[in-house]
């Protein structure tokens, strides 16, 4: 695994971004964990998707489309707990059960090693 040092850079920078609209449109009391869900969710699975580079083509492909995935999913997840009003112990549930899914399924995939 080899970190691509700008694309990681535009990788975070887009998770801030996004981060700092969560925190922007919520309307509840939940801002700052709001905010720093969404921009851990996103830059960890971004920086996957854009940052960093594998061995072999199909580890590589694979990673790369579950890591998108995976992007789109967290992005959709943070949007839907932007517009309503939700307690800590259910977003912090929902979004950690998706990013270790997340986590083990690259780990599983890096770990074929084909």
């Amino acid at each position: 695994m080899k970190i691509n040092f700008i694309p990681s850079l535009i990788a975070i920078a887009i998770s801030s971004l996004i981060a700092y609209a969560c925190y922007s449109f919520h309307s509840g009391e939940n801002h700052q964990l709001l905010t720093g869900g969404a921009f851990l969710f996103l830059s960890i699975s971004s920086m996957v998707a854009f940052g960093f580079s594998f061995e072999g083509s199909r580890n590589s492909a694979n990673i790369k489309v579950v890591s998108g995935i995976f992007f789109f999913i967290a992005l959709l997840s943070n949007l839907i707990f932007t517009f309503i009003n939700f307690s800590v112990p259910v977003y912090v549930i929902t979004n950690g059960i998706l990013l270790l899914i997340f986590l083990l399924i690259i780990y599983s995939i890096n770990k074929v090693k084909q």
